[in-house]
């Protein structure tokens, strides 16, 4: 096995890699330095262990679409070959042929033969059932398509900012309790409206544990003005901007006292 691992600016300097927490990042390079010739790894939980990394690192380069996971445990890095090439006199195969038997090369990038049908299966939910149901992004090259049993708790896709670079994926759950609390609202509208509002204002992001503090509330800020059901563009803030900006106050206030953070 050569000893000389690559990266390629093409894959790792993006905004999509370089929006991924630190730890993330640093989990995917120490998975790669220790890739073998195909881009296998067959140890990456004591990769894990020894840097300090979490599954949920593991599950962010998952979803981004930079590994692919096996059920033996083993993952395969999914631009390797545009990372790597190595010198035939140098090249040893790798000895995972079963996962490699599972896997297509598409313009040096590895895509699972399963990734038709999961187009197709998710088209066919997504068409049945509401709209940001499946939690997987549907790109060309880029599908990760987990049993429908292992989405729990199912996620909505609303993905809102924290202060820590990473991001809160609301649960469906939550946006259905939101709606029975708060029934003059437009829920996900309005979660949309939080992330424009994070987006522009970075150094008011609020951490995972505050995440849903400031979500209820909003949320209940928005009741108590008249709710955003049936209309056009008078979200919380909107609609209170009209009463002399009382909505738009409050939050810098609320923000600025620190709570939900």
């Amino acid at each position: 096995m050569a000893n000389r691992r690559m990266f390629s600016l093409d894959v790792v300097a993006t905004d999509k890699f370089i929006e991924l927490p630190v730890s993330a990042q640093c989990l995917y390079f120490h998975l790669g330095m220790r890739a073998d010739d195909d881009g296998f790894v067959s140890f990456p939980r004591q990769i894990m262990k020894m840097i300090s990394c979490t599954k949920k690192d593991m599950d962010m380069l998952t979803e981004s679409g930079y590994v692919i996971p096996f059920k033996s445990g083993v993952i395969v890095i999914r631009h390797w070959k545009q990372h790597n090439y190595i010198q035939a006199d140098r090249y040893k195969k790798t000895k995972y042929s079963e996962e490699r038997q599972q896997l297509d090369l598409v313009d040096n990038v590895y895509v699972s033969k399963l990734d038709t049908e999961c187009i197709q299966n998710v088209y066919e939910v997504d068409t049945q059932d509401r709209l940001g149901k499946v939690r997987d992004r549907i790109e060309l090259g880029n599908i990760i398509c987990p049993e429908p049993e292992n989405l729990t708790p199912d996620q909505s896709g609303i993905l809102l900012p924290l202060n820590d670079k990473s991001f809160y994926d609301v649960p469906l759950d939550k946006i259905t309790l939101w709606e029975n609390t708060y029934p003059a609202v437009e829920v996900e509208q309005e979660l949309r409206r939080m992330i424009a509002w994070l987006d522009s204002n970075p150094a008011k992001r609020k951490t995972r544990r505050g995440i849903e503090r400031f979500i209820n509330n909003w949320l209940a800020r928005t009741q108590d003005h008249g709710g955003s059901k049936g209309k056009k563009g008078d979200g919380m803030i909107g609609a209170d901007n009209k009463k002399g900006g009382q909505a738009a106050d409050f939050y810098e206030q609320f923000m600025g006292t620190g709570h939900g953070d």
